[in-house]
């Protein structure tokens, strides 16, 4: 069923598309009934699905990642689609339009997005008073960045201020320096400004009587002396553990007609793609620390093996995006029980 929506959205533009598919959602699960159709359909409930991970209890490992609600407008709903947990934003402190349009391209030949955002939200305050709605049992995670505006070196007082401003509303947080989107972003990845934005961040955390974890979301990009430096930065730092990874920049294997891709631009590129560098750098940062710190894999996740090799590399938990978008929600149920099947006690 989903493969022949699937047909009829690839035929819109993939931002048009999107907005579509939230609108029709909202309006599905208000439907009497829907909702408890959806959770028959998508949902598995199983105690063995759960993991605790950073001090949080997550009914199952396979989670939504950031991206998809940028707004915290779907949370909810998306939770019928059996996620054991869901990342909003990047949410910047104000709002901010992103990049010009067209910013969002499909690349179906190689199960691939390529987007250029540049973190298009309505600021954090919009998303702390939608996530005042949220279900309870519902773990979110809060992904933070910075307005486009904000020089690199006051980039920290934006991070600090989504921080405090979504801490009573979120589970775990997430710093995101890794998106290409935002110009220079990436130059926070640098050994020393991370250090300096994490160790600012982890300062504050402490103040509070119940600290929330900190993850760094980090891009496929990065070289091996690279990743060493982030274990040393996770060590110092004392934040909670990686997200691996964000989007590549690299066009590297594409069957996509390259007049295409040069058509298209810059841009970060999911899906498919980037699933064995996504992969290589989880298995790098588990074997180099000796598993000092949790990991959450994401990255060209499509079926349950894809998910499994994640796991196996070395990854506590999972996330999905472009998977999600090509073969919809059936495929979370689908990871869950291969999940179970393959680890069952």
């Amino acid at each position: 069923m989903y493969k022949l929506i699937r047909s009829f959205l690839f035929k819109v533009d993939p931002e048009k598309a999107h907005h579509f598919v939230f609108t029709a959602l909202k309006t599905l699960l208000a439907i009497p009934g829907m909702k408890w159709l959806w959770k028959k359909l998508y949902v598995i409930e199983d105690k063995r699905l759960e993991r605790e991970v950073f001090g949080i209890t997550f009914r199952n490992p396979v989670g939504l990642a950031a991206g998809l609600d940028k707004n915290a407008e779907l949370f909810n709903e998306l939770d019928y689609c059996g996620f054991g947990f869901i990342e909003v934003g990047t949410v910047t402190p104000r709002p901010q339009d992103g990049n010009e349009k067209p910013r969002l391209f499909r690349l179906p030949e190689d199960n691939g997005l390529i987007n250029r955002m540049g973190f298009n939200n309505g600021g954090v305050e919009v998303m702390v008073e939608r996530l005042k709605q949220r279900k309870s049992g519902l773990i979110i995670g809060g992904n933070i960045g910075k307005n486009k505006v904000t020089p690199n070196e006051e980039a920290v007082s934006d991070y600090i201020y989504c921080f405090n401003a979504l801490f009573d509303s979120v589970d775990y947080f997430v710093v995101n320096v890794s998106s290409p989107n935002t110009p220079n972003l990436r130059e926070l990845q640098d050994k020393e400004p991370l250090l300096a934005l994490l160790n600012t961040l982890h300062g504050e955390n402490k103040k509070r009587t119940s600290p929330k974890p900190i993850l760094l979301k980090i891009a496929p990009d990065l070289s091996d002396s690279q990743l060493l430096d982030i274990i040393d930065i996770i060590k110092e730092s004392g934040i909670q553990g990686v997200i691996a990874t964000n989007t590549t920049i690299s066009r590297e294997g594409l069957t996509t007609d390259q007049n295409r891709i040069q058509e298209i631009g810059a841009g970060g590129l999911s899906g498919k793609p980037v699933k064995n560098r996504s992969t290589e750098v989880i298995r790098f940062l588990s074997e180099k620390s000796g598993k000092a710190f949790p990991i959450i894999g994401v990255g060209g996740i499509f079926t349950a093996a894809d998910a499994i090799e994640k796991l196996e590399a070395g990854a506590d938990l999972v996330q999905v995006y472009t998977g999600f978008i090509y073969e919809g929600p059936a495929m979370i149920k689908n990871i869950n029980k291969e999940i179970l099947r393959k680890y069952k006690k």
